[in-house]
This record gives structure tokens, sequence and C-alpha cells, in this order.
């Protein structure tokens, strides 16, 4: 072997490397999203992983949100799903609008649904669900899957995140049309179960301005994602749960169910294609350093490798 087809060799397996992050890296990707602050409507695209659901019930239409976090599976709220046939569940991605034309737009039907088991409706702890899909969906840059926190992430107060839905603007108004956006810090757990006196548990993660109120999830949101940023990844923190007495009242933060407690859940139940988890600890993502070390290790074990190989031919 000569030196020139050593090089070629390791920069083929190089390129191998690089191919494979990028395939670890294609959660939380929104490359039509440049959002840092505001709440407003959305725009086509900013958040490929939010679902729409529309479950008959009672001969009506009952709506909430979720996420999708592979090409096969939605998280959505335990509380949106029990009670109801998988039957009754649709699921839309892409979509901008509640009605009229959405380009971007694709459906499916549900193969199956999941409760938690530990699910309590009195109490709002557990509430998180899953939905398989008929069939995959097709990535594309207006439908996308999340990150999700992984067991171990710290999202301190203060924190920024994210919430999406087509829930009412506030409480006892009507639905929006256009796909909602807005920013909230995340509150603590001490100052959230002080507003709600002692209802909330490790399971969940509160985010709101208790102080200014109007900004938040209300109902209609029920299912869906809370996220955060670094840099181009979103991850997802949160399921919208509850929005306590009213969604405006600035005396109550919403509450979300934490994602990060239910890693081995939640890969327990998805046996093949787990959607990737990432722990975020307001300094960055772990896994993604972590990545990027391997690979600077494994680049500097291959050089050597490479030129030892070269000397013996």
């Amino acid at each position: 072997m000569n030196f020139n087809t050593a090089l070629i060799v390791a920069g083929t397996i190089l390129l191998t490397i690089g191919g494979s992050l990028c395939q670890l890296d294609e959660c939380g990707q929104a490359p039509l999203n440049n959002k840092i602050f505001g709440g407003e409507a959305a725009t086509a695209g900013a958040w490929p992983w939010q679902v729409s659901l529309r479950i008959s019930c009672d001969g009506e239409l009952c709506y909430c949100g979720g996420s999708l976090i592979n090409k096969d599976w939605v998280l959505t709220a335990a509380h949106c799903l029990q009670g109801f046939d998988t039957s009754n569940i649709k699921m839309y991605f892409g979509r901008l609008r509640r009605s009229g034309l959405n380009p971007h737009e694709t459906n499916r039907t549900a193969s199956r649904s999941i409760v938690h088991p530990s699910y309590n409706s009195s109490t709002h702890d557990n509430d998180i669900g899953l939905i398989q899909l008929s069939s995959p969906v097709t990535l594309t840059d207006y439908i996308r899957p999340i990150c999700l926190a992984a067991a171990g992430s710290n999202f301190s107060a203060g924190t920024e995140t994210w919430v999406t839905g087509w829930g009412k603007l506030q409480s006892g108004g009507p639905f929006p049309d256009l796909l909602q956006e807005v920013q909230v810090p995340i509150v603590s757990n001490s100052d959230c179960n002080n507003a709600y006196g002692g209802l909330i548990t490790n399971n969940m993660i509160c985010a709101g301005l208790i102080k200014e109120g109007d900004k938040g999830s209300c109902q209609g949101d029920s299912g869906g994602p809370m996220v955060s940023r670094n840099g181009s990844l979103w991850v997802q923190s949160g399921i919208v749960s509850f929005a306590g007495v009213k969604c405006d009242d600035p005396r109550y933060p919403g509450v979300y169910t934490r994602v990060s407690h239910y890693q081995d859940w939640i890969t327990t139940n998805i046996a093949s294609n787990p959607p990737r988890f990432v722990e975020f600890n307001n300094n960055g993502f772990r896994s993604s350093l972590n990545l990027f070390l391997f690979s600077i290790s494994l680049t500097f074990s291959i050089i050597p490798f490479t030129f030892s190989l070269y000397r013996s031919f």
C-alpha cells in the first residue's frame, strides 16, 4: 500500500464517521426556524416536530398537540389518549393552519397508543403517552423529529423555553387558526409547588411568567412540546399537561410532564429505532460534546494506524 492509498483509506473512514454523526444529529434540527424571542403566530416549518391530533370523542372533535420523535412515533400527554380508541386518532404533520391549505402537510392514523401505566388523572402525575403511526412519515424541512431530554438533564429556573400549539390565546377565548409560539422561562419546582398548593411532583416541570401572565400554554395545547435550544439543536424538556385555574392567570405557571424522567419507559416501549435522547445541563448538550470528542479521539487513533499500514508495505 503506497502513501496516497493510505491517505485515501483514512479519508474514507473519517467521512464515514462524519456521515454517522450527521445522522445522529438528525433530531432537533429546524432549518426554517430563526426565532430568538417573542410570542406570536409561527411560520411554516418553524417547529417541524409539532403534531396536531384530532380525536373523535362523543361525536365531536377533540384537539391535542404532540411531537414527532422519530418517523414512526409521536409523544403526547396521557390525558389526550385515555378513554379513546386508537381508531379515533388522526395526526397531522407539517401543519401550520388549523383550516385551509397546508401545502407541506401529511397525515397518519394510529396503529397503537400507549398510556403510562401510572398515569393519575386526578393529580396529572405521569401524564405521558405514545402513539405509533400507521406508516412512517417522510422527513422533510417541514417534518422532522425532536430530540428528547435525557435522564439527568437539568433545566434550571430561568432557562428559556418555547411552547407551541393551536390552543386558546386566553382562557375562554377562541382557538387560533395559525400555530402559535411563545417563549417562557422555567420556574423552579419549589415556586411552582407553592403556587399550586402542593400539587407539583418531581415528574413535572413548570414554565411561565408568574407575575405577568398572558404567556404560556392554554386549553387545546395539551400534549404539545416545550423545547429549548442550544445553537441549532432543539431538545424537548416537557409535554403540556395543565395550566392551572386559568391559563392567563399570572399566579399559575404552566405545568408540563418532565420528559427526562421517562427515558427508560419510552425506549422500552419503542423497541426498534428509539428516539435520540440528549442530556441538557444549561451548559450544552453532553451527548453532542461526547460525539465530538469521540470523533477527535478516533481520528488521532486512525492516523498512526494508517501510517503503520504504509510502513508495512
